[in-house]
């Protein structure tokens, strides 16, 4: 009779250990059913991303940048976020920062440019929610990344896919 009470608390524990975990993943990994995302349009200056179906907007998210978030990136190190524009080419749903999703720089003008002088581009550019560890205070405190609320990215990291076209202006 022990053995059995005991498998029965063994059992129940395994599985809300297995709802925890699949709830977990629930909120994280949201679906989407709307218009398609066109564009990611990001205005650094007034630290706004808005997602675009067309000329619609559909959703706008407060942003960060990077620690120096005046200028366009030129080289790896430098704090700044690139402006102009690229894709979406990735998504790490195991970042370091909640989830993220990849943007194509550097460019091949980046890195012509960075090495003209004798540098290099850097790169691992993402828009991304908050650490999973305590860092990252302020509003502009990534290395030249976009960052959003963690509830954010889940939304963004549904709506968005690869080959979406990211703008951004100074």
């Amino acid at each position: 009779m022990r053995f059995t009470r005991r498998s029965a608390i063994v059992v129940t524990l395994a599985g809300l250990a297995s709802f925890a975990t699949s709830a977990t993943a629930a909120t994280r990994f949201r679906q989407y059913h709307g218009p398609e995302v066109t564009d990611i349009l990001i205005s650094k200056k007034r630290r706004k991303m808005w997602l675009m179906h067309g000329t619609r907007k559909l959703r706008k998210y407060r942003i960060g940048l990077g620690f120096a978030p005046e200028g366009h990136k030129q080289f790896e190190g430098d704090g700044k976020t690139p402006e102009g524009t690229y894709r979406i080419d990735r998504r790490n749903p195991n970042s370091d920062f909640h989830l993220s999703l990849g943007i194509s720089y550097p460019n091949h003008n980046d890195v012509a440019f960075a090495r003209s002088s004798g540098k290099s581009p850097g790169g691992d550019i993402f828009i991304h929610g908050k650490p999973n560890k305590k860092s990252g205070t302020g509003p502009d405190w990534t290395a030249g990344c976009i960052s959003v609320s963690n509830r954010h990215i889940e939304e963004i990291y549904a709506m968005v896919s690869d080959g979406t076209y990211v703008t951004i202006h100074p």
